[in-house]
């Protein structure tokens, strides 16, 4: 994947790309919505951890971690188990690690 700057999106325009089913366009939803409403893009994330689509799911927990840097929240309850059972997966261990770090260094959590 190549990094491009994603720009700022409004909540119509983020909900109309995530049902778009283009990847690509998932992938760029979910991380311009890790930055104005934390909570709603936190449930977003959670519901593509189960995606088809490897690129998808990464970005999904990328974002789990933007949303602890930037927000210094999560509903933790809701998101450890997730991540905790994605360490498993071995192609989504290393983001699923990412993110639990994220979580360890800005919200403490260990």
């Amino acid at each position: 994947m190549r990094y491009h700057e994603i720009g700022s999106k409004s909540r119509a325009e983020l909900e109309a790309l995530i049902d778009s089913g283009n990847e690509a366009a998932i992938i760029d939803a979910l991380l311009s919505a890790a930055y104005p409403d934390w909570k709603w893009v936190q449930g977003i994330c959670l519901r593509f951890l189960g995606h088809a689509d490897p690129g998808v799911r990464s970005n999904a927990l990328i974002c789990i971690g933007h949303i602890a840097r930037i927000h210094k929240k999560l509903d933790l309850e809701l998101v450890l188990p997730e991540l905790l059972a994605l360490k498993q997966d071995a192609q989504m261990g290393p983001y699923a690690d990412e993110a639990l770090a994220d979580i360890h260094f800005f919200l403490g959590v260990h």
